[in-house]
């Protein structure tokens, strides 16, 4: 695999990243992605009524914002989760 030099001076694979969105498999090109920017990775994108978070093995998962930046990398995995949850009425 051959890599492209960004402006920075840094390593971009020519193929792109590999990310999972809830278990769907896309291949992104940036190295630093806004939170909206990856609610625009599947299609359709994913809508204001779900939160988005990044899963992390060494530390919690983590509740990403729209206008927060994420380092991407290889194997970075996201779920969402709907954004309100109902628990129901009291007493039934």
């Amino acid at each position: 695999m051959s890599d492209e030099e960004t402006a920075q001076g840094e390593r971009v694979p020519k193929e792109g990243f590999q990310i999972q969105i809830d278990r769907d498999h896309f291949t992104v090109h940036q190295e630093d992605m806004t939170g909206a920017e990856i609610r625009r990775v599947p299609n359709p994108a994913i809508g204001p009524d779900r939160d988005l978070f990044e899963v992390g093995p060494a530390h919690s998962d983590i509740k990403i914002e729209d206008n927060a930046t994420v380092e991407i990398r290889d194997g970075l995995r996201f779920f969402t989760a709907p954004s309100h949850i109902n628990p129901g009425l009291l007493g039934l």
